[in-house]
């Protein structure tokens, strides 16, 4: 017998029923059950149930439910219901909340602190390395970056907060088990592993054309602070940027040339009084209880072509200069090695020694002016 889990799961799913309708149904009819069983003229009598939404429940099954939940258990998925405690009350907070989540990773990372990270899909040089260090910032003070899993900056920030072993969420725009944009694969896998994707979609479900400005206001809704580092006048990360308005989180928006169409929008949002990004720094000081950066952020700022001895000392830099010999404790190397290191890590910028024939990390990522 189809449970009244199942049944509600199959009403949320039904075209055209929102969480406003949703609600009214369940108010008429006193369970999902019901609402499959009431006649069709009574569904009609329901306010905001006209002739079509009511025709659209008529075509749907509570048996549908099962469907749904049993695909999302073949992927070794979560399926959260409304009143499910792990579903983030963040969510639940926002306008047109979402009646189901489809999660699949860490689950976990609902409801922890976050920042969305946003931007164009054709991006500048510029824009990609602003993103990948406010990311790096973020994810490396215990920050979750949120972004949209789109190929562009959205994909930069999700790989970037992973490469200094940090947490991610991707919120997708289609159900489970489509990887969208297929380029994405080993992202999606990547992140369904190490950090979480989550969806209001039924697994299998294609994108469409309202999908990803749907699913815009899940990636503002999960954050404290959304940040949108380039995009195009009209695009899907201003879309971003004011669902997160309309929800009373905080907006930043990354300046940039004037004579840039990739800057234009979030120039704009600047100009109607949205904070300036200038520095990671100005994302931190929105999450005072943020932990301390660590030598963690070395990862995603080395430079590329370092041994592999360099490149698993620079691990153990920090910013206070450490000697030789500690360093050579604990990296695991001869002091041999560590010299040869050092030498490799200082001529490519990443190392700097301090007086006492100490070293410390030395910032390799881009200068920030005007924090």
């Amino acid at each position: 017998m189809t449970s009244e889990r199942a049944a509600f799961v199959a009403l949320a799913l039904t075209p055209g029923i929102g969480i406003a309708r949703l609600h009214a149904l369940l108010s008429a009819c006193s369970t999902s059950l019901g609402a499959f069983s009431a006649p069709f003229e009574f569904l009609c009598t329901i306010p905001g149930i006209g002739r079509a939404a009511a025709t659209a429940i008529k075509e749907r099954s509570p048996a549908d439910g099962d469907v749904a939940i049993a695909a999302a258990e073949s992927l070794g998925a979560e399926l959260l219901v409304l009143d499910d405690p792990r579903y983030p009350q963040c969510l639940r907070e926002i306008p047109d909340a979402a009646p189901l989540l489809f999660a699949l990773g860490r689950l976990e990372l609902l409801g922890g602190a976050a920042a969305a990270i946003v931007g164009s899909r054709d991006h500048t040089a510029y824009g990609a390395e602003v993103c990948r260090a406010v990311s790096v910032a973020a994810a490396s003070r215990g920050i979750t970056v949120v972004s949209g899993m789109a190929r562009g900056l959205d994909a930069i920030a999700h790989q970037a907060a992973l490469d200094v072993r940090g947490t991610t969420i991707g919120v997708l725009g289609n159900g489970l088990g489509v990887v969208y944009p297929a380029a994405n694969r080993k992202l999606y896998e990547r992140v369904a592993t190490e950090g979480l994707l989550l969806t209001e979609f039924p697994p299998g479900e294609r994108p469409s054309a309202g999908s990803f400005p749907r699913r815009n206001r899940l990636i503002s809704g999960l954050c404290r602070v959304t940040v949108v580092v380039e995009a195009a006048i009209g695009s899907g990360a201003l879309i971003t940027a004011n669902a997160a308005l309309e929800q009373g989180r905080d907006v930043m928006a990354v300046p940039g040339p004037i004579t840039s169409a990739s800057s234009a929008g979030p120039n704009a949002l600047i100009r109607d009084g949205a904070e300036p990004l200038l520095a990671p720094e100005n994302l931190i000081a929105h999450f005072p209880d943020a932990r301390r950066e660590d030598a963690s952020t070395v990862a995603a700022a080395l430079p590329s072509g370092l041994s592999a001895p360099a490149a698993n000392l620079a691990r153990h830099l920090t910013a206070t200069p450490t000697s030789v010999d500690a360093l050579a404790g604990t990296a695991g190397l001869k002091v041999a090695e560590v010299m040869a290191a050092l030498s490799e890590l200082e001529i490519a910028g990443a190392a700097k020694q301090h007086p006492g024939s100490r070293f410390a990390l030395q910032h390799t990522g881009p200068t920030f002016y005007g924090n």
